[in-house]
């Protein structure tokens, strides 16, 4: 049976969920017209995770230190600024700019009730990434992407942040710009995919209850998927909504300990920013190391004998023909 400690911590998820929508329905008018609320809301979520952390950790081989601490704070900081910054220039922008150009109207979403706005935004959100997330896992172009990802050794709550900034970039995408949707239930369906998601990739001892890990993914569902057995990460895409994969008939029972890659190597920064690109840099090294300064000529420039296939070397016979 579980002892207390860990019913109340299960029970922890829900109840952010509830908080982030009582805020966001019923809070201070000063506050939710604010744009800088939600700045301070969404890194708020992940440092009160990481304290929770520490207070019941769910693996010791999870646990976070000074080097995993500052590569997560680096994409933390990276996805809030830069990604977000291009994602709004190249993605968002462009969507509103079609949307006013062909006359698109949706303010019929408007109309809809306060929560059904925030169902609707996190659907459309999480069905966008759903399939980002699978044609990752099948695509080797988009894997090349993702995979740095699923290099980390230990799971914890800023771990969802880190990545390729390439795939940071493609699973930020949506088509939320082109509906009509009030501010507020916005903003309250990015701290709920907030919540859930930085539990998802928390070292919490937090199991929550079965209504709950229905719909939403937990660490159970999202640590298999990090899990070092290929099988286990064919499934189990759903970033927030595990119900998608229930759905779409990719969900997977059990929970992962183990994870990461190959070797599970850990990938530096630059390792990460370069995986994409890291055959390619590596055919290119090869190709040069082959050709040496000279193209291939001996340092002198000249050719010796022994350097022409088939011919006697001073030191001995090279290039002997073989049957």
């Amino acid at each position: 049976m579980r002892s207390t400690k860990n019913k109340v911590f299960s029970l922890i998820p829900p109840a952010m969920i509830a908080m982030v929508l009582m805020f966001w329905a019923f809070g201070p008018e000063v506050l939710l017209k604010n744009p800088w609320t939600l700045t301070v809301t969404s890194p708020l979520i992940t440092l009160t995770v990481l304290l929770l952390e520490l207070v019941n950790e769910r693996h010791a081989g999870w646990r976070m230190n000074k080097q995993e601490f500052f590569t997560d704070l680096f994409y933390v900081v990276l996805s809030a600024t830069v990604i977000s910054w291009i994602a709004e220039r190249v993605a968002e922008d462009p969507l509103k700019a079609a949307k006013a150009s062909l006359g698109i109207s949706t303010e019929w979403a408007m109309h809809l009730p306060w929560l059904v706005q925030v169902v609707l935004v996190i659907f459309l959100i999480e069905f966008g990434q759903y399939w980002m997330h699978r044609l990752m896992h099948n695509w080797h172009p988009f894997w090349l992407t993702h995979a740095p990802h699923h290099h980390i050794t230990q799971l914890n709550a800023a771990k969802g942040a880190v990545g390729n900034p390439i795939e940071l970039f493609l699973i930020s995408l949506s088509v939320i710009a082109l509906f009509d949707l009030d501010k507020t239930a916005m903003f309250a369906a990015f701290n709920i995919m907030g919540v859930v998601s930085t539990f998802a990739h928390a070292n919490v001892r937090s199991d929550p209850p079965i209504w709950y890990s229905f719909f939403f993914t937990t660490i159970r569902h999202h640590s298999l998927h990090h899990s070092t057995a290929y099988d286990s990460t064919r499934g189990n895409f759903g970033n927030s909504l595990i119900l998608l994969d229930r759905i779409f008939g990719t969900y997977r029972e059990g929970e992962g300990v183990l994870v990461g890659q190959d070797d599970r190597k850990r990938l530096s920064i630059r390792e990460q920013t370069l995986f994409p690109f890291q055959s390619m840099i590596d055919a290119y090294k090869a190709r040069r190391a082959a050709s040496g300064p000279t193209g291939g000529l001996p340092a002198s420039g000249l050719l010796e004998p022994g350097d022409i296939p088939g011919s006697d070397a001073r030191d001995g016979v090279r290039g002997t023909a073989t049957a």
